[in-house]
């Protein structure tokens, strides 16, 4: 299909009524539109022309728009399928999201939702023609575990289904969210990423969803929530586990009444969000101890997608090491460094309780200590499990023996923890500098999340 020709789509309904209207709605968004009545009709419209979108009833006078939802799933999964559903009938809408249909609009149909869907829907097509869809590349790794992740992205990418995002510490929860976001047709948005756990209890209402001015002391003017700031895009809820109840109920409805009441205004205002969340606790185990509601698990995780612990992927080691070396050497200016076979070997021995992240900080202070810009062995410390190293160290060659050591190498120990974290120290400041103190900008140059730098900031007591 040209890139210039109008799209296509097809209308699945029995009622009339409902194809005249969506008929109309859409020829007026410059969209041709074919129709039919059954699945039969659906299936033979199909194979005659191609087509770019569908929306379809759920219930068919010859079978279920789940039906029709697996067939272009099987047949042709790059259209999006939306589906129409009765008034209320959440689970349905649920379970066609698990089939695999982009979204969903419930009846008595709303034209402006109905409108803004069938934009982002189309904007898969732009994104196919221009081939501008974003790489997954930054999800390093050639083991079949994180294949299976980029493969799950490009996917779910395609669809405006909540995900929930599993996985321990450090994995790169947040990086998936993103990857998400910006292989979608939502790229052109906002992405919006919040840590549920670090807002403050009595602060929560007015964060997610803002508030008018006066509404309670210290509202000196109007501000806007997460919610209004994703307006368009994609709102993720990192931890979302640590949600006090009465907030889960809030944002159950917001998700399913798709619209948001800022405190102490008298109206509702229609939001456009997608809403994407991550824990590393186990969400299923929260429901079962009355910590996390049923009914919020079931709507946020519609389709779960795991990203696997470093040590379950050793192989990937290396190539995470090479890209995190070359990063921190922009970030330092200095030469490229290397990783010598044995260390290689010690790391990939070693459980990484903190993932890619505490990869990141060894790979960080050995960057620190190498000579030769060789990293090896010795210049590897391991803060939770020290006794590896050893292992590692009595597996090498014979090192010097003591009587090779000078005696005042041990009293260095302290103040290298000192010169380290002053290396640290600099490299912020000067990113901070060069960005005019704009901490986003900061954490980008520097290579890292904001709330990584903010963390750090006040780490090392810089704010």
């Amino acid at each position: 299909m040209a890139p210039d020709s109008k799209p296509l789509a097809l209308v699945v309904d029995d009622e009339p009524a409902i194809c005249e209207l969506l008929q109309l709605t859409l020829e007026r968004m410059d969209v041709d539109v074919i129709t039919a009545a059954n699945l039969a009709a659906a299936r033979t419209a199909m194979q005659s022309r191609p087509i770019d979108l569908c929306l379809t009833d759920m219930q068919l006078p010859d079978g279920s728009g789940l039906e029709l939802i697996a067939y272009i799933q099987q047949h042709m999964a790059q259209v999006p399928v939306a589906v129409i559903t009765a008034h209320g009938s959440m689970e349905t809408a649920v379970e066609a999201l698990k089939y695999g249909a982009f979204d969903f609009v419930s009846k008595p149909l709303d034209i402006v939702y109905l409108r803004k869907m069938v934009s982002t829907a189309l904007k898969l097509r732009h994104n196919r023609e221009a081939g501008s869809a974003r790489s997954v590349t930054r999800l390093f790794g050639q083991s079949q575990a994180i294949e299976q992740v980029r493969v799950m992205v490009a996917k779910l990418a395609r669809s405006q289904a909540p995900v929930h995002i599993s996985g321990e510490s450090g994995t790169g929860k947040e990086l998936v969210a993103r990857l998400i976001h910006e292989n979608g047709p939502r790229a052109d948005h906002a992405f919006v990423g919040v840590n549920c756990g670090a807002i403050p209890t009595e602060l929560m209402e007015s964060e997610f969803f803002g508030h008018k001015k006066g509404s309670f002391t210290g509202a000196v003017a109007d501000k806007e929530g997460l919610f209004q700031a994703a307006q368009g895009g994609t709102l993720f809820l990192d931890e979302v586990a640590d949600l006090p109840l009465h907030m889960q109920v809030k944002l159950l409805r917001v998700i399913q009444e798709k619209a948001v009441r800022p405190v102490g205004a008298a109206k509702e205002i229609a939001v456009d969000v997608r809403v994407l969340s991550a824990t590393h606790r186990s969400l299923a185990e929260l429901v079962h101890t009355g910590k996390f509601r049923e009914d919020l698990y079931y709507r946020i995780n519609v389709i779960e997608l795991h990203v696997p612990a470093l040590r379950e992927r050793k192989d990937d080691i290396g190539l995470l090491a090479v890209h995190i070396l070359e990063r921190l050497a922009r970030i330092h200016g200095r030469p490229p460094v290397q990783l010598a076979p044995d260390a290689l070997a010690f790391l990939q021995s070693y459980s990484f309780p903190g993932n890619v992240r505490e990869l990141e900080n060894i790979l960080e202070r050995a960057l620190t200590l190498a000579e030769d810009n060789v990293i090896r062995v010795p210049d590897i410390h391991l803060r939770r499990n020290p006794e590896p190293l050893a292992a590692a160290q009595s597996a090498a060659p014979p090192a010097a023996g003591p009587e090779d050591v000078p005696e005042h190498t041990a009293e260095h120990t302290a103040p290298l923890g000192e010169q380290l974290g002053e290396i640290e120290k600099q490299a912020i400041r000067k990113a901070l500098e060069q960005t005019r103190y704009n901490k986003t900008a900061a954490a980008k140059l520097l290579g890292m999340t904001f709330r990584q730098l903010r963390y750090r900031i006040k780490k090392l007591k810089l704010d």
